[in-house]
């Protein structure tokens, strides 16, 4: 599930929240020549050994891409020296920003600042303003420090300092001016940033990328829109849209398909001053032919897109979950506003549960079982009753592995629908999938057909 593009991508101590007064750097042009490179180093045994997921790599290439320079390589080595240097010094050789995550904490495995301040010759010292802020989240939160976390205050001579709004090791940026690994010198930044994601993804968009734009700029503004699409498959969006987007393709267009669970995303990028036009032309040819499946653009998901939509009209929604377990509930009550909207939840795991708390009917579930159409829209009917909702959804389906018949197997799901004023329906759909996939699929075909009925 990958992105497919159309064509193929070709020495003092400044303190926090301050940059060097040095020059900005030529910028290499994004067409007709090399594009910026730049490699991702992602530090800690525990990613290697699975224990943890790896998601800097999607985040932080999605963002880079966002602006016009895709990652060139992208690797995970373990909390040891050696290996830490060698990465970092190949990865110097070759490359015009080298980015790390991790290794920047207060325990012993956290070696990479001072690993990497060795590697390019610049001593650590203490940063007044780095320990003042460590002091100061331990006392905001009544916690006790132990001595050892100061170490976090230890500063490379020259760095850029990002301060961690949202723990203690801050982001550092050492430009490589001359470069000791490259033929001829030349220069490369590295920028080292702390391994967790709630630490990292707010220091990245805040602080780092105006820093890489300021100090690796891009000789042409970059351009970028994507579309996210429900209801039709990869391929299907592929043909129906290459042969309209030919032309403008030729002009400079870029094109790319990511398939999701449950959705497909049209990328639609470019460089130089015409591109925003050209974008705007695709944009209009992609929604005239296949206008009734995009719900949304940029990162907009699903369930934002039906919050967004009750709000508008004012209308508000009850879900009946059975083998989504609350994932249904989640997906809207994790949008900001949906408390406006959100009447309630029910997860009826049980026959006697769906009986008790929404009405089911016993003869209905003997006669068709639990996973059926019937039991579907007895369901939906149920949670708009006892909900009061303007709308009312239902998920009832066999997740697997185990459960399924020839007449249902494994990834059979039926989906409710129940509005005032409106005729109840129910859809059956099927997602032989591994159990997570399955109510990603099933969540995302739900609120599909509530953001049908809301068009």
């Amino acid at each position: 599930m990958g992105w497919r593009m159309y064509p193929l991508l070709a020495g003092v101590n400044h303190g926090p929240g301050t940059w060097p007064s040095l020059p900005s750097r030529v910028a290499r042009p994004d067409t007709g020549g090399p594009r910026m490179e730049i490699e991702l180093i992602t530090i800690g045994t525990e990613l290697l050994l699975g224990q943890v997921l790896d998601t800097h790599q999607q985040w932080l290439g999605q963002r880079l891409a966002e602006r016009g320079c895709p990652l060139s390589r992208k690797l995970t080595v373990p909390d040891n020296g050696p290996a830490i240097c060698g990465a970092v010094q190949t990865a110097l050789g070759r490359t015009d920003l080298v980015i790390t995550t991790g290794g920047l904490g207060p325990t012993s495995d956290d070696v990479t600042r001072g690993l990497l301040a060795d590697l390019l010759a610049r001593p650590l010292g203490p940063d007044a303003s780095v320990a003042a802020h460590i002091e100061g989240f331990f006392e905001r939160r009544n916690r006790p420090m132990a001595g050892s976390v100061l170490v976090q205050a230890q500063v490379p001579e020259g760095a850029v300092v990002f301060p961690n709004e949202h723990g203690t090791a801050p982001g550092l940026a050492i430009e490589a001016s001359p470069n000791p690994f490259q033929a001829g010198g030349g220069s490369a930044w590295l920028i080292m940033l702390p391994g967790p994601p709630r630490e990292l993804r707010p220091m990245f968009d805040d602080q780092v990328l105006p820093f890489i734009n300021k100090y690796l700029p891009l000789e042409k503004e970059f351009h970028c829109r994507i579309l996210r699409s429900l209801g039709i498959g990869e391929s299907m969006v592929e043909e129906m849209l290459l042969g309209p987007l030919q032309p403008l393709m030729d002009r400079g267009l870029e094109l790319g398909f990511c398939a999701r669970i449950g959705q497909v995303d049209i990328r639609l990028s470019g460089s130089g001053p015409g591109m925003p036009a050209i974008i705007a032309e695709a944009e209009a040819a992609i929604r005239a032919a296949i206008g009734k499946h995009i719900y949304g653009t940029g990162d907009e998901t699903i369930g934002q897109a039906v919050v967004g939509r009750l709000i508008a009209t004012g209308e508000t929604v009850a879900v009946a979950e059975s083998c989504t377990g609350g994932f249904l509930g989640h997906h809207i009550t994790n949008v900001p506003g949906a408390s406006a909207v959100f009447a309630a939840g029910v997860v009826t795991y049980s026959n006697a549960m769906k009986q008790k708390l929404l009405g089911v009917n016993e003869s209905t579930l003997a006669r068709h079982g639990a996973v059926s159409k019937p039991v579907a829209l007895e369901m939906a009917k149920g949670a708009l009753a006892v909900s009061g909702a303007d709308h009312a959804l239902s998920v009832t389906g066999i997740a697997g592995p185990a459960g399924g018949t020839p007449d249902k197997p494994v990834g059979t799901v039926w989906l409710g629908l129940a509005s005032r004023g409106r005729r109840p329906l129910a859809v059956r759909k099927f997602h032989p999938f591994d159990r997570e996939a399955f109510k990603h699929a099933t969540v995302h075909q739900a609120l599909e057909l509530l953001l049908r009925r809301l068009q």
